[in-house]
């Protein structure tokens, strides 16, 4: 039994920019919005948590934002 193949030229460069820009916009948005969602994750756990729990973390309650996005915003 033989496979059939169907070889398709490569874009041209200008839609070749053009695709490679979409995709990469695409990876971008989807990479943050997995990010996103982790970092509500750790929002929410450490939330959930009490005072004196945060405390034992060095932590007050005001300051879970700035711990959990602390590689991103120096406060």
């Amino acid at each position: 039994m033989s496979t059939k193949t169907t070889v398709m030229p490569a874009p041209s460069g200008a839609l070749r920019e053009r695709l490679d820009a979409f995709f990469a916009g695409l990876g971008q948005g989807f990479n943050a919005y997995l990010e996103a969602g982790s970092r509500m994750r750790q929002i929410e756990a450490l939330n959930a948590r009490s005072d004196a729990e945060l405390a034992a973390m060095g932590l007050a309650r005001e300051d879970i934002p700035r711990h959990v996005f602390r590689d991103i915003f120096w406060m």
